[in-house]
């Protein structure tokens, strides 16, 4: 007779993790989903579950929706309760306390998209591309109380196309996590635990709004770099005769020579053309303030401004 498979307890919240959960169920009993709380969302602030919430319950998988995690004494005994052998994390989005760490007999594996120690933090997919990595990847690592600290169990490296956004490496990434975790799991009793080198260790902080503003002195590859990565959120921006302006498509003429920073330097049917510290970028389409997306050309004669302005 066979052992009997690991019991999982799954703990994830965005879209991110749903196709991660299906695959953990298609192979595992998974005894307990745990997500964040529905939060309000829209004008109308209405309560909305989030993703993996929402695809739990249409399964009718067991569900828990913690406020906190810390001093929880309630839910740490429906945890122990669904005799999970095992906890998965993916992009849950909350700190585990070292009480909860020690239910499972096996503890929890998390699933962390780049190749620890680099890129420890929320925002590991973003800043790989921020930074102009052309290689990141998947680990599945023991969680311990640390910020993406504890020892990895599996690794498997993922090449970044040039020109891909957050969103289409995140879809990359989230295959390489549904067939890692499920290899992790399989072979949960043999896996043998690596410490991280923390003299190698990065860090990948949350993104905040500022992080989109375009610095006009840095190179063209290196604000197309972090055009790609903050393509979800919050976008990239910058300011035109005192009028804020978002960015949409754009590419980088990185052997483009004259003019100063933020300075536009050509306009043509295709797009508008701006010097930048070293190289341009050419605008293609723009999303000015209060306005629906448009061509750069018909944005910049809207704006009434002449060769020479420049962007702030």
């Amino acid at each position: 007779m066979s052992e009997a498979l690991p019991r999982v307890a799954f703990f994830g919240s965005p879209d991110f993790a749903v196709p991660v959960l299906d695959a953990v169920r298609a192979h595992f009993p998974v005894v307990l989903v745990v997500a964040q709380p529905d939060k309000p969302v829209g004008r109308g602030l209405k309560l909305s579950a989030p993703p993996v919430a929402a695809h739990a319950a249409a399964l009718g998988l067991p569900l828990a929706q913690p406020p906190r995690l810390k001093n929880n004494e309630d839910f740490a005994a429906r945890l122990a309760a669904s005799e999970a052998d095992v906890a998965v994390t993916c992009a849950y989005g909350k700190i585990l306390p070292a009480s909860l760490l020690a239910v499972p007999r096996f503890g929890f594996l998390n699933t962390h998209t780049s190749l620890l120690p680099r890129y420890r933090g929320a925002a590991p997919i973003q800043w790989a591309l921020i930074r102009g990595e052309t290689t990141t990847g998947t680990t599945i690592m023991q969680t311990d109380p640390g910020m993406d600290t504890g020892p990895v169990l599996l690794q498997e490296a993922l090449s970044i196309a040039p020109n891909w956004t957050a969103p289409e490496l995140a879809s990359a990434l989230q295959a390489q996590a549904a067939r890692l975790i499920v290899q992790a799991l399989t072979t949960l009793k043999t896996l043998t635990p690596q410490p991280q080198n923390e003299a190698e260790a990065t860090h990948a902080p949350m993104l905040s709004k500022a992080d989109g503003d375009v610095v006009w002195h840095d190179s063209a590859q290196a604000i197309y770099n972090r055009y790609r990565g903050v393509y979800a959120w919050p976008q990239t921006s910058s300011t035109l005769a005192g009028r804020r302006v978002k960015l949409g498509a754009l590419r980088p003429l990185p052997g483009h020579t004259g003019g100063q920073p933020g300075e536009v330097v050509a306009v043509s049917r295709e797009g508008v053309t701006v010097a930048c510290g070293e190289g341009a970028l050419e605008l293609l389409t723009v999303q000015p303030e209060s306005k629906k997306p448009m061509p750069a050309p018909d944005w910049w004669r809207g704006t009434g401004q002449k060769l020479g302005a420049r962007f702030e």
